[in-house]
Formats: C-alpha cells, sequence, structure tokens
C-alpha cells in the first residue's frame, strides 16, 4: 500500500478490538460506535502483525516516551466467550 493511498482512506476511531481464534486462523474485530470491521488472519500473519506494533510502539516510545497502558487478560471478549485468558496466561 502506498503512502498516498494511506492518507486518502477513511478514518475511524478504534474504540474496541476484540480476538477470538482457531487452530488455523484468528478473527479480529475492530469497532468504531456502531461500525465494525472483521479481519481474518493466519497465525503467522498474527505473528508479523504483534512484531510489527512491537516495532512501531518502540520507535514512537523512543520519541515520544513511555505509554502507560493495562491490560486485563480476564475480560470477557464477545468474539471467544469461551475459556478466557486467566492470570499467567
Amino acid at each position: 500500500m502506498k503512502a498516498e493511498d494511506i492518507k486518502k482512506a477513511p478514518k475511524l476511531f478504534a474504540e474496541n478490538i476484540k480476538l477470538g481464534y482457531t487452530p488455523e486462523y484468528f478473527v479480529m474485530g475492530i469497532s468504531s460506535g456502531n461500525q465494525a470491521q472483521i479481519y481474518t488472519l493466519t497465525p503467522a500473519h498474527a505473528k508479523r502483525l504483534k512484531q510489527y506494533l512491537e516495532h512501531e510502539l518502540k520507535d514512537f516510545e523512543a520519541k515520544h516516551g513511555e505509554i502507560t497502558a493495562e491490560w486485563n487478560p480476564n475480560v470477557v471478549s464477545p468474539v471467544q466467550r469461551a475459556n478466557p485468558p486467566s492470570e499467567g496466561s
């Protein structure tokens, strides 16, 4: 994707992101207000997305300082209601 394509694309604020998975794929739902987009990724693509986000966050923090955020793995996702993560997993 070209940089000018990204500039022209419509932008939505991601209010909520939920993730579910099977052995074959990950399903990521991103919502903004009453709109949502669902994306499906292979496990390898999901891993590369994680690596890319880690890279970009490290670069951002080097330029702007540490981001303070807390993730609670025990929030039950509407995408994946069965077997939510537990402490230490």
